[in-house]
């Protein structure tokens, strides 16, 4: 199945049964029609999902960063889970999932929390003129999950005490991000196993606290 119609599925199926402004309600809608329709979908569904949304409570982040937008349910899901002044940008390089993201945003009334980034990854991180990220969320491609991080800490985007949540650690797997976070003393990592989305295939998100070295 073409991925790149899914995500524009998606948004029709949202705007034609879901309540226009209800986040919440935006989300279940997503996932329901997920299960029933499009199990080839790769939003981080809801099983991680929830493990998602702890992540992003328990550090309570005022300014966050999600890299891999696709149809905007982990944005959704991200903003419903920031403080009431807090704030998250969505880089996405398809333009079409752009477009389909600002949309669901938008429709689920939260796009006063969450601006929409398209580009590369490596082009809009360095271009961001933000002091920097109390969460970042890594869903896209993921040989470029180590890279990526490594330039924010190179741009100083990450301070101590941010926390980096990557996900699709088992499928399709991120080995050399793994190694890379699980041996380094700047990371305090924690495994969060769960179910791949709309699957009973085994998969999970990593938490890396970031110990910025002195």
């Amino acid at each position: 199945m073409d991925q790149k119609s899914i995500p524009q599925k998606i948004l029709e199926h949202v705007q034609k049964h879901a309540i226009k402004g209800n986040v919440s309600n935006v989300i279940d809608t997503i996932d329901n029609f997920c299960y029933k329709f499009e199990r080839e979908a790769i939003n981080v569904g809801d099983e991680k999902g929830k493990y998602l949304d702890e992540i992003v409570k328990s550090c309570s982040p005022k300014t966050a960063l999600e890299i891999g937008a696709y149809a905007g349910y982990s944005a959704l899901r991200i903003s419903r889970a920031l403080p009431a002044d807090g704030k998250l940008y969505s880089i996405e390089y398809n333009e079409h999932h752009a477009e389909v993201t600002r949309k669901m945003i938008q429709y689920a009334g939260m796009d006063n929390k969450v601006t929409v980034l398209c580009g590369s990854s490596p082009d809009v991180i360095k271009s961001l003129t933000v002091s920097g990220f109390d969460f970042v969320f890594l869903d896209h491609t993921k040989e470029l999950y180590k890279p990526d991080l490594l330039l924010l800490e190179e741009c100083n985007l990450i301070h101590s005490g941010s926390v980096i949540a990557a996900d699709n650690i088992v499928f399709p797997g991120c080995p050399e991000y793994l190694e890379y976070v699980r041996n380094s003393p700047k990371y305090e990592c924690t495994t969060y196993m769960s179910k791949l989305e709309y699957s009973d295939r085994e998969d999970g998100i990593e938490k890396a606290v970031y110990k910025k070295q002195t």
